[in-house]
């Protein structure tokens, strides 16, 4: 008993080992990846020094920024160093008219910064971010004061994340 094979079937089973052949050769990396460049990078994030915070949410941000670039420890022996100045506020938005008072705010935090290197003191990169975080205003007061703080600690991360991707760009190239 010979089995033929119906012409479509045929077209299927050969569409599908092609369409596996050229999934095969799928990378997914950059196309210009270069490995000793993203560990030189990386040794560079780590060697950064951050100036101290004056604020909580200047505390928060600074704390984000050393995990992101060392993993949590201070380099024992900087190149660079960053000159970081965190400021926010909150507002308030969706006014309840009835009450007068809002029933939703919005935590904004800037933050300026100065990447130096140390050896020559040279200006490397100066930027200003700023990072919303959006909350809702319970009714009990502790909570609301609560999540005012959760707010501009989201705010504070965020923004450690924007300046963490320009110092990566920066000390990149």
């Amino acid at each position: 008993m010979s089995s033929e094979l119906k012409p479509s079937t045929v077209l299927r089973r050969s569409l599908l080992i092609g369409a596996a052949l050229l999934l095969a050769g799928c990378q997914a990396r950059p196309l210009y990846h270069d490995v000793n460049a993203i560990g030189e990078t990386r040794g560079a994030l780590a060697a950064i020094s951050y100036s101290d915070a004056k604020s909580r949410i200047g505390l928060e941000t600074r704390n984000r920024l050393l995990f992101l670039t060392s993993g949590g420890k201070e380099s024992a022996t900087p190149e660079y160093r960053v000159e970081l100045a965190v400021s926010g506020g909150v507002t308030g938005i969706l006014l309840d008219k009835e009450a007068d008072t809002p029933n939703a705010g919005r935590a904004s935090v800037v933050g300026t910064y100065t990447l130096k290197r140390i050896s020559d003191d040279t200006v490397l990169k100066t930027g200003r971010r700023t990072a919303v975080a959006l909350f809702d205003y319970p009714r009990q007061q502790f909570a609301r004061l609560r999540a005012v703080r959760d707010a501009e600690t989201r705010a504070a991360r965020e923004l450690a994340e924007i300046i963490y991707a320009d110092l990566a760009m920066t000390l990149g190239r």
